[in-house]
């Protein structure tokens, strides 16, 4: 099991041209649909002369939520090839807008599919790479008494505190690589029956 993914972590935008249509290709780093919505709305009232804005995006370390959307071009000829660059690139919590200029003549399905997925491997080529981690929340509530065997497990297993709340109950919620969760959590309750 793998708890890695790659994603981008700046964004790059790419250029491709045939015959005196424009493809201007814009990446993003998303973690929402509703991210995505609103970069879309903003592409659509910034480039309004455009013919076309089209986008494919993948959500998620397990890349199960996705979309291509061809926004008026012959089906599968714009959204798929920009899913196929995020695909090819294994990439996820990524979104890549292409909007088109059309310039008087037709370019065919495959001149179409051809443009959109040059443009879609340009952004991609001028986009910051990152490795992200997946992790999983732990949440721990012991009594007081045992502050000090918790802290020595934290500073020996390093998870990152997302909250703490000290009274009679304590209740400690600690993120963790995926892959070190199991064993943390193990640790954590061994000390319940010490």
């Amino acid at each position: 099991m793998t708890d890695e993914y790659k994603t981008i972590k700046s964004g790059g935008e790419g250029y491709y041209t045939d015959k005196r249509s424009k493809f201007l290709a814009f990446a993003h780093h998303v973690s929402s649909v509703d991210e995505i919505k609103e970069l879309l709305a903003g592409y659509r009232k910034k480039y309004y002369d455009a013919r076309h804005v089209c986008y494919a995006y993948m959500l998620g370390p397990d890349r199960s939520e996705y979309r291509a959307n061809d926004d008026g071009e012959p089906s599968s000829t714009a959204g798929k090839p920009i899913l196929g660059q995020i695909n090819s690139n294994e990439l996820t919590d990524i979104l890549i807008v292409v909007v088109r200029y059309y310039g008087g003549v037709n370019l065919g399905t495959s001149g179409l599919i051809v443009a959109y997925r040059e443009a879609a491997a340009d952004a991609i080529v001028h986009s910051e790479f990152e490795m992200r981690q997946i992790e999983e929340v732990i949440t721990y509530t012991f009594a007081y008494p045992l502050m000090n065997e918790v802290m020595r497990i934290v500073k020996e297993m390093q998870p990152r505190i997302v909250s703490q709340t000290y009274d009679n109950t304590c209740e400690i919620r600690l993120s963790i690589r995926k892959s070190e969760a199991e064993q943390l959590k193990n640790r954590l309750s061994k000390l319940s029956f010490e």
